[in-house]
């Protein structure tokens, strides 16, 4: 694989992110890559699968040059997460660094999440133009709630981990020095469990928090779209890559 790399350790599976130059930003072949990582049966000796990044940011969205003024971007992330999402055992993620829009959303499809207490998370996509969709507004929704939700996309501003663990986002936080001796704590503690039961556990939570998906919604769909091949949406994403503010006109 190009962007990621793939280890298996007895129990222990771990994914890393491997594009670090460019902030593990997430473009196409990227996406399918771990769809693919995570569309395989484990074998029977696996109890987790890690989730990692090289560098300094864990993950910092989808790579905007690779963008094409649609939002033919939206489909392949939604795979990727849901089967994250829905792999059968444990995921953990491992987050030293910041993770934004598209970084967010991967960290949160990790059933556990220990971060560094420097890195930060943020869903910015109010500050270019776009709008996440039902799938990835819902995510925020079920680890959340509608208010810390709402403050978290409506503002767009990045929070600190410790903020984000307070909110009741993340599972633990860690001193960066630290991260790693924390981690492995968890990692040993999820592979000494009862693998029937972690894909059980696994399944019910999954499960359970599936009632926000025959909600109509169509309209709210066609409402991310607009956002996603308009004129602001544009400016947006150009404003940012160029590092300049943004000049939204409301089409």
């Amino acid at each position: 694989m190009q962007f990621i790399r793939v280890e298996s350790a007895g129990a222990v599976r771990t994914v890393t992110l491997t594009r670090g130059e460019q902030r593990n930003a997430l473009n196409r072949e990227m996406l399918q890559e771990l769809e693919d990582a995570f569309s395989v049966t484990p074998p029977a000796e696996e109890r987790l699968t890690v989730i990692r990044a090289e560098g300094p940011v864990f993950c910092a969205g989808m790579d905007l040059k690779a963008r094409d003024g649609t939002n033919a971007g939206v489909s392949p992330i939604e795979k990727m997460l849901y089967a994250i999402e829905t792999y059968s055992l444990p995921v953990l993620g491992v987050v030293q660094g910041d993770a934004i829009a598209g970084g967010n959303e991967l960290a949160l499809h990790c059933d556990i999440v220990i971060a560094s207490s420097t890195a930060r998370f943020g869903m910015s996509l109010a500050q270019i133009g776009l709008a996440p969709t039902w799938f990835l507004a819902k995510k925020l929704l079920e680890v959340a709630g509608p208010v810390k939700t709402r403050e978290f996309l409506l503002l767009g501003d990045p929070f600190p981990s410790s903020h984000m663990y307070d909110m009741g986002f993340i599972a633990r936080v860690a001193p960066p020095e630290k991260l790693e001796e924390e981690a492995q704590k968890l990692i040993d503690r999820l592979a000494a469990n009862a693998p029937l039961s972690l894909k059980a556990m696994k399944a019910l939570i999954v499960r359970e928090m599936c009632f926000r998906d025959g909600i109509y919604h169509k309209d709210i769909d066609a409402l991310v779209t607009q956002c996603g091949v308009s004129e602001d949406g544009k400016e947006g994403v150009k404003a940012r890559l160029e590092k300049r503010p943004a000049k939204f006109v409301g089409r």
